[in-house]
């Protein structure tokens, strides 16, 4: 079984900051790709990017790119998503992901619980 777990959420006004990550753990993990999700009050889940572990390449939705960096630290097993710049149009649960299924696009075998980012205007 692999375990996630995303904290580092909150409350933030338009324009800051925040740096969620998400801590994995478990026999099963395995440093291949890992990836973050959003999904903001009543709308479906977004996609905002991911990271391959070997050489650290990322990759980024365009309503995200240039505002947001996902970064990994090995020897602590987690991954992390510094958010700048942020919109009221950023608020959602913020998802993280591991463990890609083949074949299916946006699927993916573990998650995590979700962590809230609020952005008032």
């Amino acid at each position: 079984q692999v375990q996630l777990v995303e904290s580092g959420g909150g409350l933030v006004q338009a324009g800051g900051s925040l740096r969620p990550s998400c801590a994995a753990s478990g026999r099963a993990f395995s440093r291949n790709i890992m990836a973050w999700f959003r999904q903001g009050p009543g709308k479906d889940r977004e996609f905002i990017g991911y990271i391959i572990w070997s050489g650290g390449y990322t990759n980024y939705a365009d309503s995200v790119k240039g505002r947001f960096t996902i970064s990994w630290d090995n020897a602590k097993n987690t991954m992390y998503l510094q958010m700048n710049s942020l919109k009221p149009e950023d608020t959602a649960v913020y998802y993280c992901a591991a463990h890609p299924v083949a074949g299916v696009p946006g699927g993916y075998e573990y998650w995590g619980q979700g962590t809230q980012v609020t952005v008032s205007s």
